[in-house]
């Protein structure tokens, strides 16, 4: 325990700029700040085999240093072709970064379509995929067009700061809650699913894990009068 509150008050006392929350404080300003002594001890944990220690990293690295920050702006291109700003999105924001070599739980997809058909006027849901458009075409039929997708191919995007920082700092897939001023209010990982995982159980699991996250973006407990979860 004793180890547990060293490694909370390490993080923090890196990230004292995070506490003064301000819209100068950006995500890539306190995770390039935070990043290197967060990875290095969290591969050490890995390593040794102590996964509770790297999960009280990630969250204190979340909850301390993340949370509070505001997401850079930068360019993303729709299927279109289109490029377009982050800032485009007025609404919270509902982001899942994601690349098409990721496995999604088989009711991961189903339960995302779910909650965007029920949420969508309140708030943008958004995939960011860091692929090429030639490899997401196929993958982009499977949302509903509730959901905006869009993709950065880093070929394009080599001197930009903010794209390297998400992509290769927290690792995908992982959900960002995003309020309409652009602060982030929560990041989590994917929910985990095993592969041989029934329907069911994996769309329970997702929905329910988006729906906590709808709470969130909302600030309140949401009234879902048409929750019906797959028996």
């Amino acid at each position: 325990m004793g180890g547990k509150i060293l490694l909370f008050f390490v993080l923090v006392s890196l990230s004292a700029q995070s506490q003064d929350i301000g819209p100068d404080v950006l995500f890539s300003k306190v995770i390039g700040d935070n990043i290197k002594t967060y990875t290095l001890k969290s591969q050490q944990a890995y390593a040794d085999g102590d996964y509770e220690k790297a999960k009280f990293l990630f969250d204190s690295l979340i909850n301390h240093v993340i949370n509070g920050s505001y997401l850079d702006n930068f360019k993303v291109r729709k299927l279109s072709g289109r490029t377009i700003h982050f800032d485009y999105f007025k609404k919270p924001i509902f982001l899942l970064t994601y690349a098409s070599w990721c496995t999604p739980g088989v009711g991961e997809i189903p339960a995302l379509n779910d909650i965007a058909n029920k949420h969508y006027k309140e708030i943008d849901f958004v995939i960011l995929f860091w692929d090429s458009k030639e490899n997401l075409k196929k993958i982009a039929r499977e949302y509903n067009n509730k959901i905006t997708i869009l993709y950065v191919d880093e070929k394009e995007n080599k001197s930009d700061h903010i794209v390297e920082t998400l992509k290769h700092s927290l690792g995908f897939p992982t959900f960002f809650f995003i309020d309409e001023s652009k602060m982030i209010l929560d990041v989590r990982r994917s929910v985990l699913n095993q592969f041989n995982d029934k329907f069911t159980i994996s769309f329970n699991l997702n929905y329910n894990a988006f729906l906590n996250g709808i709470s969130l973006l909302k600030n309140t407990g949401i009234e879902d009068s048409g929750l019906t979860l797959k028996e």
